[in-house]
C-alpha cells in the first residue's frame, strides 16, 4: 500500500482545517501530519525550476520576511533553510533556489536527523572489540551526496549552530563528533516535544564544550586510582577469594561520584543505591566510605558477626549507610540496598524505599531524593522484572520521580555473550517503552562517562523520569576470581588481558593533552597502595560520621521479638466514638455524587452493619481497621490488582461516580488531622510491586503496608521477592519488615488455579520467628491482626491466608463489641460441643470451619469439637493446649481442605506428632485442586464425612454447595 495513501484519500476541505490547525500549533496535529506539512511549507518556499509553487489554497504564499528583512522564527523551525539577504532580494524575501540545490538541502537534514537517529549504531562505545555493523547507513551516498559536496556550503548547518553558510565537510565532522565518537545517544523516539528538544540542545551543545577543569581532572583520576589500586590490591592479598571485581569497569567509581556531587548541586540530599555483587565492594569502599579495616577483616575472617537477629550473609551482600560531603559542601546521605545474588531483585525494593522518603520525609519532592540502579547487561536483558519496573516507573502509585539506571556492561552474562544473551541490539532497549533516553559510553572514557551521568542527572532533576546509562566496558576475569573466561570467549580474553586498565589510559591520554605531570599517577598509586597496607596492618581508619533520619531512629526505638512475645498478643480495640467516624465517613457520599444503584444497595448495607445490627462482615472489619489507623494518623498504604474494589466486589474502597467516573475514597474523610488512605491498583505484576511495598514497609516502621494478591495462588510469581527479602529479612539482613500480604485461599470448585495460596511454601519458610501466618475465619481477628502490626514494639512479615466465599458467608461475622475491646486471638474454641461429651476433636484453619461448623449443627454432634487455628506461626502451644485440655480423653485430628502433601498437615507434624491422631484431607497430587466443581463438591462431602466418622451420604451438603455458588459468583 502507499504510504501515503491516507493523504490521497482525505477530503480536500479537510486536509486544509488540518493546515490551518498546523501553522496555528504544530503540535495540535498528529505527527504524521506534522512532517507532511512540514514538507509541503518546504517545497513551497524553495520550489523546483519551472514550477511556481502556487496553487490550491493551501499552496499560497505562507510566510512573509519579517520588517527588519528576516525571516521569521516560524519559518526557520519549519524549514530550517531559510535565507535572507537584502542587497539581493529587494528587501530582504526568500532568495530561490534552484531543484537541484533543493534536493541537497533536503538531503542535508536528513543527513543531520539520520546522525541524531542512528548515530549511536557506529559511535566508538566499545574499549575491545570492533562494534558490529548494525547498517546505519550513515554515509553520504546513502543521501544523494559526494564528496564533491563537501566545500558546498548548506544553509541546514544552522540545525547544529553552525550558521546558514556551513560547508558540508564542517557539518559531517560536528556530527560525527557529537555522535560518533565514545558516546552514542539514543532520544529521538521521545515523544514530548520539550524533552526531545531539551535533550538535543544538551546533547549537540554542551557535549562539544565539555572540558572539565585540571582540578576535576584529577579528582576523576583520584577516583579511577583508588578503584583500580583498591581491586589489584585485594587480588593480590586474597588469593582464591570471591570479590566479584570492578576491574575493567572501574569507571563506575567516578561516574557515581559525579552523579553524587552533581545531584547535590541540584537539591539532592539522599542517594538509594541499589546494585548486584560485581563492584560491590569496592563501591562500599571509594563511594560508601566504609572503612578497609572492616572489609578486610571480612576477608580474613577476623569480623566478629553480629548473630543477634539472624545468619546474616556473605560481604558481597550487605547493605550499608554513610553521609558524605559533597564538594559544594554539602551533606549526602548514602545508602546500599541489602542484595541477594537474585538479579535485579533489588531494584523495585529500592524504588518503595525511595517511595516510602519521598512521601513521609521529604514532603513529596522528588527533588530531595535520588535512586540509582546498577545493572548488569545480561541481567537487565534478561530478568522481567526489569521490564515491571520500567512499566511501573510513570504509575501513580509507584513512581519515585524518576531513577538513574547504570549499567556495567561488560558484554558477559557469566559465560555466555551478549549475542547469545539477548535479541535486542542494546540492553537498554527497553528504555524505549516510556521514552527514557539512552547514552551509550565508552568505559575506557572517563571524561565522557562524567558528561553521560552529569546530563542524567540534571536530566533526572528536570523531568523526574527516568534514563539509561550503557557503560560499555569488560570484566577481566571470569565470573569470579577463580573462574577461567577463555573457556568460553578465548579470543575475547586474549584482548582483554593485553589491554590497559581504565586508570592507566586516562593517564595516557591526561599527560598526551598535558593536562597532569607524568609522574603524578605514580605517585598517587604509591600513596594509596601504602595507605592499603597500613590499613591491613590495622592501623585505625576514622569511619565516616552518620546522622540518623527520623524514620531510621523509629526503627532504632523498636526492640527485638523474644519468644514470649507471641504467647498472647497486645490490646488492640478501639473506641465507640472512633466506630462511629469511620462507620459514618464508609455511608456518607459528597453532594452531587451519583453511585451506581449496586453502590447504593452497598452504602444501605453498610448503613446497617455500623448502626442498626451492629454485626460486621469481613469487609467492614477490614475497612475499620484501615480507618481507625488513618485516624490515629498512620499511614496505611495498600496496593495489588484490583485492590480499590477488590477482586471479588467487596472492598469498594474507592467509589466511583456512575456518569463522570470520578473517585471518592471514603476513608479520606473520617476527621481532622488524620492520614489519607494510598490505595492503588497495581499494574499486572506480583514479582515488582511486592518488592516495592517491601521497600516501602523497609523505609517506614509506622506504615502498614499491604500487598494483595488477585488470588493467593499467583502469590508464586513473586517467589523470588518471598524467599530471598520477605522471610530472611531479620535472618540476611538484619532488617526488621512489617509488610502485609494478602493471599485470597479456600476450596469452592474455581479449579486449581484460584484455590490454594501454597501455605505449605510459607509454613516451610517459617522459623525463628521471622514471619506471621495465619488463616481467620472471623473480620474482628483479622481487623485485631491487622492493628497488632503496628501495636507490637517489634515488626514482623504478615502471611495471611485471606477468605474468598467467606466474604459474604452468613456466619463469617462479628458484633462490634469484638472491635472495641480484645485482642487478636490465636486459638478460637468450640462454642457448640459438650465439653464432656466430646470424643473427637477437628483442629483447623480457614475456611473449612465453617464446612465443618455447616455439618456438627446439622447432625447435632456435640461429641465432636472444632478448634480453629487462627494463627499457624509463631506456632501458640500454649493457647492450644488451654483448648485442648477442655477434651482430655478425645482423638485429636487434623482437618484441611488441601491434599495431604500440601496444605498444613507437615507443618503441623513439626510441633504436635505424638498428639495428632492422623490427618483428614485430599488425596495427595501434583495439583491443588480439580478443576470440575462436581467432583469438588463430592470431594468436600467426603473430608467432611471422614472428619465426623459417617458415610458421605450423610453429609449436609447445602453449606458446601452454598460457598461454592458464592465463589463462582465472586470469580
Amino acid at each position: 500500500m502507499d504510504a501515503y495513501s491516507y493523504i490521497a484519500n482525505a477530503h480536500g476541505d479537510y486536509i486544509e482545517q488540518l493546515y490551518q490547525s498546523y501553522k496555528a500549533d504544530p503540535q495540535s496535529v498528529d505527527v504524521s501530519w506534522q512532517k507532511f506539512f512540514e514538507g509541503f511549507d518546504f517545497a513551497q518556499q524553495y520550489p523546483a525550476e519551472g514550477e511556481s509553487g502556487a496553487g490550491s489554497a493551501m499552496a499560497q504564499p505562507i510566510t512573509q520576511p519579517s520588517a527588519n528583512g528576516n525571516a521569521s522564527a516560524e519559518q526557520q523551525d519549519g524549514a530550517g533553510v531559510l535565507t535572507t539577504d537584502a542587497s539581493t532580494n529587494n528587501g530582504g524575501g526568500i532568495v530561490p533556489l534552484s531543484g537541484q540545490s533543493t534536493d541537497k538541502e533536503t538531503a542535508v537534514r536528513n543527513l543531520v536527523h539520520a546522525f541524531r537517529s542512528r548515530g549511536h549504531l557506529r559511535a566508538k562505545t566499545n574499549p575491545v572489540r570492533e562494534r558490529k555493523d548494525r547498517k546505519a547507513r550513515l554515509d553520504l551516498a546513502d543521501f544523494g551526496l559526494s564528496e564533491a559536496d563537501l566545500d558546498t556550503s548548506f544553509r541546514n548547518g544552522d540545525l547544529l549552530g553552525l550558521g546558514t553558510t556551513a560547508k558540508l565537510r564542517d557539518i559531517v565532522a560536528a556530527l560525527e563528533k557529537i555522535y560518533t565518537r565514545s558516546i552514542g545517544f539514543e532520544y529521538m523516539y521521545i515523544r514530548d516535544p520539550q524533552v526531545l528538544d531539551w535533550f538535543r540542545e544538551k546533547v549537540e551543545r554542551d557535549s562539544l564544550s565539555f572540558n572539565p577543569g585540571v582540578e576535576y581532572k584529577k579528582r576523576i583520576l583520584k577516583k579511577l586510582n583508588e578503584a583500580v589500586v583498591f581491586e589489584n590490591f585485594l587480588h593480590t592479598k586474597f588469593l582464591g577469594q570471591k570479590r566479584f571485581s570492578l576491574e575493567g569497569g572501574e569507571t563506575t567509581i567516578p561516574a557515581l561520584d559525579a552523579i553524587i556531587n552533581k545531584s547535590s548541586e541540584l537539591g539532592v540530599k539522599e542517594v538509594m543505591i541499589g546494585m548486584a555483587h560485581r563492584g560491590r565492594l569496592n563501591v562500599l569502599a571509594n563511594v560508601m566510605g566504609k572503612t578497609y579495616e572492616q572489609i578486610f577483616s571480612e576477608f580474613e575472617g577476623t569480623a566478629v558477626p553480629d548473630l543477634t537477629m539472624g545468619d546474616g550473609d556473605v560481604k558481597y551482600h550487605m547493605g550499608y549507610s554513610s553521609e558524605v560531603e559533597a564538594e559544594n559542601g554539602q551533606k549526602v546521605n548514602l545508602k546500599l540496598a541489602p542484595n541477594p545474588s537474585h538479579l535485579e531483585a533489588v531494584n523495585p525494593v529500592v524504588e518503595g524505599f525511595v517511595r516510602a522518603k519521598i512521601e513521609h520525609q521529604y514532603a513529596d519532592d522528588y527533588h530531595q531524593i535520588l535512586p540509582i540502579l546498577i545493572h548488569g547487561d545480561a541481567a537487565l536483558a534478561g530478568q522481567g522484572i526489569g521490564y515491571e519496573l520500567t512499566q511501573m516507573s510513570l504509575l501513580e502509585g509507584y513512581k519515585t520521580g524518576g531513577t538513574i539506571h547504570f549499567v556495567i556492561n561488560n558484554q558477559v552474562g557469566f559465560t555466555t555473550d551478549f549475542e547469545d544473551a539477548r535479541s535486542s541490539i542494546y540492553c537498554t532497549d527497553l528504555a524505549k517503552i516510556i521514552d527514557a533516553p539512552v547514552v551509550h559510553v565508552n568505559g575506557d572514557d572517563p571524561e565522557a562517562v562524567v558528561f553521560a551521568v552529569r546530563l542524567a542527572t540534571e536530566y533526572r532533576q528536570q523531568f523526574h523520569a527516568d534514563i539509561f546509562i550503557d557503560m560499555v566496558c569488560y570484566r577481566r576475569h571470569g565470573h569470579n576470581e577463580s573462574d577461567e573466561p577463555k573457556f568460553t570467549q578465548p579470543t575475547l580474553y586474549n584482548i582483554i588481558s593485553k589491554h590497559q586498565n581504565p586508570r592507566e589510559v586516562y593517564n595516557a591520554m591526561l599527560v598526551e593533552r598535558g593536562d597532569v605531570d607524568a609522574a603524578l599517577a605514580a605517585q598517587m598509586d604509591k600513596e594509596f597502595r601504602d595507605t592499603l597496607q597500613a590499613r591491613l596492618d590495622m592501623v585505625k581508619q576514622k569511619p565516616l560520621p552518620y546522622n540518623y533520619q527520623a524514620l531510621e531512629n523509629e526503627w532504632r526505638s523498636l526492640r527485638r521479638s523474644k519468644p514470649e512475645d507471641f504467647d498472647s498478643s497486645p490490646e488492640t480495640g478501639i473506641s465507640e466514638e472512633v466506630v462511629q467516624q469511620v462507620g459514618k465517613a464508609l455511608t456518607t457520599l459528597p453532594e452531587g455524587f451519583r453511585p451506581l444503584k449496586q453502590i447504593e444497595k452497598l452504602m444501605e448495607e453498610r448503613r446497617k452493619m455500623f448502626f442498626d445490627t451492629r454485626v460486621l462482615n469481613w469487609a467492614a472489619g477490614e475497612l475499620l481497621a484501615y480507618g481507625s489507623l488513618l485516624a490515629e494518623k498512620h499511614i496505611v498504604r495498600v496496593s495489588g490488582q484490583d485492590v480499590q474494589r477488590g477482586t471479588f466486589s467487596h472492598r469498594h474502597a474507592v467509589l466511583h461516580d456512575a456518569e463522570t467516573s470520578a473517585p471518592y475514597n471514603s476513608l479520606n474523610y473520617i476527621g481532622e488531622g488524620q492520614e489519607k488512605l494510598s490505595i492503588y491498583n497495581s499494574l499486572l505484576s506480583e514479582y515488582a510491586v511486592l518488592g516495592f511495598e517491601f521497600g516501602y514497609a523497609m523505609a517506614n516502621p509506622t506504615a502498614l503496608v499491604v500487598w494483595e494478591a488477585q488470588f493467593g495462588d499467583f502469590a508464586n510469581g513473586a517467589q523470588t521477592m518471598i524467599d530471598q527479602f520477605i522471610v530472611s529479612s531479620e535472618s540476611k539482613w538484619q532488617r526488621m519488615n512489617g509488610v502485609v500480604m494478602l493471599l485470597p485461599h479456600g476450596y469452592e470448585g474455581q479449579g486449581p488455579e484460584h484455590s490454594n495460596a501454597r501455605p505449605e511454601r510459607f509454613l516451610q519458610l517459617a522459623a525463628e520467628n521471622n514471619i506471621v501466618v495465619a488463616n481467620m475465619t472471623t473480620p474482628a481477628n483479622f481487623f485485631h491482626a491487622l492493628r497488632r502490626q503496628l501495636t507490637w514494639s517489634f515488626r514482623k512479615p504478615l502471611v495471611v491466608m485471606s477468605p474468598k466465599s467467606m466474604l459474604r458467608h452468613p456466619l463469617c461475622v462479628s458484633p462490634v463489641e469484638e472491635f472495641t475491646s480484645g485482642t487478636f486471638r490465636e486459638v478460637l474454641g468450640d462454642t457448640f460441643a459438650d465439653a464432656k461429651k466430646v470424643k473427637r476433636v477437628l483442629l483447623c484453619s480457614g475456611k473449612v470451619y465453617f464446612d465443618l461448623l455447616e455439618e456438627q449443627r446439622a447432625s447435632n454432634r456435640t461429641d465432636v469439637a472444632i478448634v480453629r487455628l487462627e494463627q499457624l506461626h509463631p506456632f501458640p502451644k500454649k493457647q492450644l493446649d488451654v483448648e485442648l485440655a477442655k477434651y482430655p480423653k478425645a482423638k485429636l485430628y487434623w482437618v484441611q481442605e488441601e491434599p495431604e502433601n500440601m496444605g498444613y498437615w507437615n507443618f503441623m507434624l513439626r510441633y504436635m506428632r505424638r498428639e495428632l491422631e492422623d490427618v483428614i484431607a485430599r488425596k495427595p497430587s501434583a495439583s491443588p485442586a480439580t478443576g470440575y466443581n462436581k467432583v469438588h463438591v463430592k470431594e468436600q462431602k467426603d473430608l467432611v464425612a471422614r472428619a465426623f466418622d459417617k458415610p458421605k451420604e450423610q453429609v449436609a451438603d447445602s453449606n458446601i454447595k452454598n460457598t461454592a455458588e458464592i465463589a463462582k459468583k465472586q470469580d
